[in-house]
């Protein structure tokens, strides 16, 4: 049997009717966390401050702040005075901790017990279960909290990035405002140093409170497939591996007890390895970041019968699943990656770390021993990393920079933080912080930056809202923004305006995504300023009059406000440019692909590893007139003198960031930049632009001589160098375009780069012809790294040694060449030569060529050029 867990509340999921007293003492006997209790009461007591060690399912979560608010039966001192929040990385967590807590006291959530979550807020008098969202809002609104006892950071070991900035800030409230306030970093991993040190602060480290598992022992399968699937590729997995997976749970249910816990990257992967697992005996279950809550209450819930749950990593430790005595690890996890120079992020898989790994096996040996299937072998397994990077290595910083900002560190640079951000990624994020008005030429945060801070969303879809509400109304904006804060549903395909057209009709919600949309959508609306700041000189102007028309010009409007940078027009082969200057790309099959729009407002783009273009995901069709206000902060109006398809192009340009709107010519362009743009295409092209006649060869090529043999003052000619000097070349021809170059007289040019001292013995030093014995002037080939002079062998008769050039410094290398013009012999010393040399070449050619003379004195005979006259017969 399968069912998606939305779809009814499971068996058990309120406990309403059971004593609360038995509940609370049962879990102080059963959850190993209570024995580290009095520890962690003293350690705070002492120092304020502590890191709890304690594995998945010891109750780290949910005894622990009922413990510390003075909600359960102990010794301990008297309840504080104020609230404990505890704070958690997702929603899905939040909310079940909530539950659990409440229904240890007998109450619903709301009472003793609250939770806080973007879309939920019931908030409980003792204890508070927050996102790490709600909480940095929070934070920034109210930095003292003032009604606040202490604060437990949970699943720290994670190292998600509003985690990480959640604790700097803490720090920063406790060293200077409140000293008072208790802080708990609550990690299930034993790397608990790290978190000591930051804690401690400049002192000792902070002291560790540790809790041993009561985890039973697991046993490792190794389950590789029988052919190795392709590596993972962006957010693509190979569907071979996806089938290895639903066989493994399959051979699981076979041969262990118990329900299976399996881990995949995603949704997408979740709802495909249920599909494969029609019939297969049991109920199967899909967790995930947009199952609705009814989905945790059927988990955290023993079921009726044997069960599978599919999950992505939220179960590794942020959810105890009862009756799991059998994991299937697929290997594989999500982490985010952003390009900051295009501006494209997006989630990639990636291989599993070796402590995820040992995390997920962990939960097959929570009640009993249990076993864990690997979907890899052995020898991959000691080839994985160690553990995952921290995200502030890995994701986009905009979010992050603002906060900094808002709190008054715009470099982040007196945060307490594990890891510094990458310097490049905090540029990038200021660089758009910038540009929507949210923080100041000095990154310091504007009064407009800290309203869309408070949005609660990322700071481009703040802007999208605030900015966008004028233009097309609130209600519109926030509907669209509300869908760009989350993943679409499976298969709702790239039309964002399609599916803002489903969402909105008439009726209760068709789907838990639809539910969601609502809430959020009501959220944002009511999240907007009734009076909000004026945007920045440099967004303004573009926000007068109101977007009228179809949903299109409506959706693409918020999109491209959110996203300006990824304005994107059509292409002649077809394939579209963004702004940001990155090529795209309409998937194969494109719900948009038929409509051939000219512009695009694209809302979701990646770029796989390797290719060439990014990928459009979502996008909204627009037209200029949508684009050009959007986009207002990159339209410019440049005069454009440079070298393009070989040749100089004087434009006037308008631009939409990289997009070229209009063109026109520029009729009297600056000499400077002209002659600038002759330069680069010397540079690009190289000096064969130039008209290299025969005596500029030559020229250039004793010059270059000279310079290998006596150095300077004689001047360099490579390439480099003689671009270097064509500037005044080009000034002197007045030269305004290509052909222009090629009308320079490079002979004459050459000729005056020498000082006078070295022109006046060039023919000395390095003549252009060599006069031989024979009375002829022969060339003298200098291209090769020592000169060389090619000469027939009888017209150097009576002459002893060849010359010696440079002023004495380099030999002069003689081609002794046949009476037909083929090379004899080589040599730098004829005098060796005719002495050691000539009488075997002699021996070799007097038989085939008996009409010249070949004496057997050389150095006394009579050079020539002409061949013995023929005998009369």
């Amino acid at each position: 049997m399968m069912y998606d867990a939305a779809a009814r509340a499971p068996p058990g999921a309120r406990h309403t009717g059971a004593v609360p007293d038995e509940r609370l003492r049962a879990a102080l006997t059963e959850l190993p966390v209570r024995r580290a209790l009095p520890g962690l009461r003293a350690a705070l007591r002492e120092h304020g401050v502590a890191v709890l060690a304690a594995p998945p399912g010891t109750g780290k979560t949910t005894l622990v702040p009922l413990a510390l608010a003075g909600l359960t039966p102990s010794d301990g001192p008297a309840a504080p005075d104020g609230k404990v929040v505890v704070v958690e990385p997702r929603r899905l967590a939040a909310r079940a901790a909530a539950r659990r807590m409440a229904w240890l006291l007998g109450e619903r959530v709301g009472g003793r017990v609250g939770v806080s979550v973007r879309g939920e807020h019931r908030p409980g008098t003792r204890v508070e279960v927050v996102t790490t969202g709600v909480l940095l809002r929070r934070l920034q609104d109210e930095p003292e909290l003032a009604d606040i006892a202490a604060v437990v950071l949970d699943e720290c070991h994670e190292r998600h990035l509003d985690a990480d900035t959640a604790m700097a800030f803490l720090l920063d409230v406790r060293a200077a405002l409140r000293p008072e306030l208790r802080l708990v970093a609550a990690s299930a991993t034993a790397d608990t140093e790290p978190w000591a040190r930051l804690l401690g602060g400049d002192g000792a480290p902070a002291p560790v409170v540790e809790t041993e598992a009561a985890l039973h022992p697991v046993e490792v399968v190794w389950a590789a497939p029988q052919r190795p699937p392709a590596p993972p590729h962006g957010m693509r997995v190979d569907p071979a591996l996806l089938d290895h997976v639903a066989a493994t749970v399959r051979r699981a249910l076979a041969e262990r007890d118990g329900d299976v816990l399996c881990f995949l990257p995603g949704a997408g992967e979740i709802a495909r390895v249920a599909g494969l697992l029609s019939g297969a005996g049991a109920d199967v279950l899909q967790v995930h970041g947009q199952a609705p809550a009814a989905v945790q209450d059927a988990v955290l819930a023993p079921g009726e019968r044997r069960r599978v749950v599919l999950a992505t990593s939220v179960a590794e430790s942020s959810l105890t699943v009862p009756g799991v005595r059998v994991v299937v690890d697929s290997g594989l996890a999500r982490e985010p990656r952003t390009d900051h120079a295009r501006g494209l992020g997006a989630l990639t898989t990636v291989r599993v770390s070796r402590a995820a790994a040992e995390q997920r096996a962990g939960r097959a040996g929570r009640e009993a021993p249990g076993t864990v299937y690997r979907c890899w072998s052995r020898a991959e397994h000691e080839r994985l990393p160690a553990r995952p990077r921290p995200e502030i290595e890995l994701a986009d910083l905009t979010a992050f920079a603002l906060h900094a900002a808002c709190w008054g560190d715009p470099d982040a640079a007196g945060l307490a933080l594990l890891d510094a951000p990458p310097q490049a990624a905090m540029r990038a994020a200021r660089r758009t912080l910038r540009a929507i008005g949210a923080v100041d030429g000095d990154g310091r945060a504007t009064e407009r930056g800290r309203v869309l801070a408070r949005v609660g969303v990322h700071p481009r879809l703040a802007r999208a809202l605030v900015d966008g509400a004028e233009r097309v109304g609130a209600r519109a904006a926030a509907q669209v923004v509300a869908m760009l804060s989350e993943p679409p549903p499976r298969g709702a395909g790239d039309d964002l305006t399609a599916l803002w057209r489903t969402l909105r009709r008439p009726g209760p919600p068709a789907d838990a995504y639809a539910a969601r949309w609502r809430d959020e959508a009501g959220r944002l609306r009511n999240a907007l300023p009734h009076d909000p700041p004026p945007a920045e000189a440099h967004v303004e102007g573009h926000l007068e009059g109101h977007v009228k028309g179809h949903d299109d010009a409506v959706a693409g409007t918020v999109v491209a406000l959110a996203f300006p940078e990824r304005v994107a027009r059509r292409r002649p082969d077809g394939g579209y440019l963004m702004a940001s200057g990155t090529g795209a790309a309409l998937a194969d099959g494109s719900a948009l692909a038929a409509a051939r729009a000219e512009w695009l407002a694209v809302a979701e783009a990646d770029r796989p590893a390797g290719a060439a273009t990014a990928r459009i995901r979502r996008a909204v069709v627009i037209d200029e007139d949508i684009a050009r206000p959007a986009a207002a902060p990159l339209l410019a109006q440049d005069e454009e003198v440079a070298w393009r398809d070989g040749d100089v192009a004087a434009r006037r340009v308008e631009r939409l960031g990289a997009i070229e709107l209009t063109v026109r010519p520029l009729p009297e362009p600056d000499p400077q930049r002209v002659r600038a743009a002759l330069l680069d295409g010397l540079r690009a092209e190289g000096p064969g632009l130039l008209t290299w006649t025969p005596a500029a060869v030559a020229l250039r090529e004793r010059l270059a001589f000279c310079r290998r043999a006596l150095g300077d003052p004689w001047p360099r000619v490579d390439d480099g160098a003689l671009i270097e000097h064509a500037a005044d070349w080009i000034t002197a021809a007045g030269a305004r375009r290509r052909a222009d170059l090629a009308r320079i007289d490079v002979a004459a040019a050459l000729r005056a780069l020498p000082p006078w001292e070295c022109a006046a013995r060039l023919d000395e030093l390095a003549p252009e012809r060599i006069e031989v014995p024979s009375g002829s002037r022969i060339r003298v080939d200098y291209s090769g790294e020592q000169p060389v002079l090619a000469v027939k062998l009888q017209v150097l008769f009576g002459w002893d040694a060849a010359p010696r050039l440079a002023g004495g410094r380099v030999p002069l290398v003689v081609h002794l060449l046949s009476p037909a013009g083929r090379p004899a012999a080589v040599t730098a010393d004829l005098a060796s030569f005719w002495r050691d040399g000539y009488r075997a070449v002699r021996a070799e050619l007097r038989g085939r060529y008996p009409r010249h003379p070949w004496p057997e004195d050389p150095v006394t005979a009579e050079p020539t050029r002409h061949a013995k006259a023929r005998r009369a017969r």
